[in-house]
């Protein structure tokens, strides 16, 4: 399953409306040492490594999911807020960003905007800490997020936002920053899918559940290019595990012939082919155990 990348930048303008303009910035700040460091050669071509993290799953999908079945919100999902200041390493900063700003775009979509001050303030403060506040402008993301018949130019704002960035940091040789990024918001979705999984069973749900497994395998490859960092090697460690979980769900394709018709005096092309997601409730919740665990790893939560 290949996501289109305009989703993940989409769900990002969720995330980014949280990041503040830092204000002006010299030579020296933007081209800081980073404390992940990027190996000097990649195990997989470099464009190769760039295409695979665009096409990890955006969870605006599992979001609108859940928001489609009319699952109620939760605020328990949510990543309590309370550990950031004490986050230091660019690594626990990034994979906190992915994780909040999951979370952020789980709270926008059911609209309560009343409840995400705390998880907004967080994020500014990891986007600072990661040297890429300065490419928002905070006050005007801010006035846009605060009128909901904005949406469009919060959407594009923050989307030239978050273009910006990885511009950037793929500029500087900080493309396992967006991995990093990205294995936190992967981790989250799939963290709120399994558990609202739990207090509510639901065929979609499980096989995006199941369908997370071909989205995992190509957030191991990714991982694993960067597992000379011992952090990133612990990281592979934890993944690999739920990958071996993940080897009890299979996903059946069958491949049809497209359909075509004339509409409107224009061909109109629609595909035809399915899949079939076969993964049971035992196995979700073993997933969910697992991921739950890696989740207070990365948050620092004792079981």
């Amino acid at each position: 399953m290949k996501l289109q990348p305009i989703i993940f930048l989409v769900f990002f303008g969720g995330l980014l409306m949280s990041c503040s303009n830092s204000g002006n910035k010299n030579e020296e700040d933007l081209s800081s040492v980073d404390t992940v460091i990027a190996p000097e050669s990649f195990g997989v071509a470099k464009e190769s490594m760039e295409e695979l993290i665009e096409n990890v799953s955006s969870p605006i999908e599992i979001a609108s999911l859940l928001l489609e079945e009319k699952v109620p919100f939760n605020k328990e999902y949510i990543v309590s807020t309370k550990h950031v200041d004490d986050l230091v390493s660019d690594f626990d900063c990034a994979i906190n960003l992915g994780l909040l700003g999951t979370d952020l775009g789980y709270l926008n979509l059911y609209e309560k905007t009343g409840s995400v001050m705390s998880t907004v303030s967080a994020i500014n403060d990891l986007s600072d800490k990661l040297k890429v506040g300065q490419f928002f402008d905070f006050e005007l993301l801010k006035r846009l997020a605060n009128n909901s018949n904005n949406l469009d130019s919060l959407i594009f704002t923050s989307v030239s936002s978050f273009n910006d960035m990885d511009e950037y940091l793929r500029a500087n040789s900080r493309t396992n920053v967006s991995a990093l990024i990205v294995s936190g918001v992967w981790l989250e979705s799939t963290y709120l899918a399994t558990q609202v999984y739990k207090s509510k069973s639901n065929k979609k749900i499980a096989e995006r559940i199941g369908e997370q497994k071909i989205i995992l395998n190509n957030l191991v490859i990714i991982i694993e290019n960067y597992s000379s960092d011992p952090r990133f090697a612990e990281l592979l460690v934890d993944l690999k595990k739920l990958q071996t979980l993940y080897q009890e769900v299979s996903i059946v394709n069958v491949d049809a012939q497209p359909e075509s018709k004339v509409v409107n005096g224009m061909l109109v092309i629609t595909q035809t082919s399915t899949s079939t997601v076969n993964i049971t409730d035992e196995l979700i919740s073993k997933i969910g155990l697992e991921v739950t665990a890696l989740r207070n790893k990365m948050i620092n939560v004792k079981a």
